[in-house]
């Protein structure tokens, strides 16, 4: 896995490698898809996915949130529970996300 900018300036000066090292792994990518649709909590992001581990999904959702694709917003509720949300910048991620949706598509149609 790719490590995570910590600032502008460590950020790479290709730009096709930034939005690399921003959704660096399959998990970003389909945490974005998930948010796509609006905020979601923990459990619906883990359940959306599937395959992915509490541990990773937690290390992703932190990490995107520093890069600042998405908030974790914290309602004080008993039980407390926590959505997230994608940023305006992590929704300007979604012509991308479609791009990819449609060569997959296609991909499929193809040779699938």
């Amino acid at each position: 896995m790719l490590s995570e900018p910590s600032a502008k300036a460590s950020l790479p000066a290709c730009p096709v490698e930034t939005t690399l090292t921003l959704i660096s792994n399959r998990w970003r990518v389909l945490i974005l898809r998930d948010l796509m649709a609006g905020p979601r909590r923990f459990g619906e992001l883990k359940k959306g996915i599937g395959t992915i581990t509490q541990k990773v999904l937690t290390a992703n959702l932190r990490a995107m949130e520093e890069c600042g694709l998405l908030t974790r917003t914290v309602f004080p509720e008993v039980p407390p529970h926590v959505e997230y949300e994608l940023t305006d910048l992590g929704y300007s991620l979604k012509p991308i996300l479609d791009s990819m949706q449609e060569w997959g598509d296609g991909y499929k149609r193809s040779y699938g």
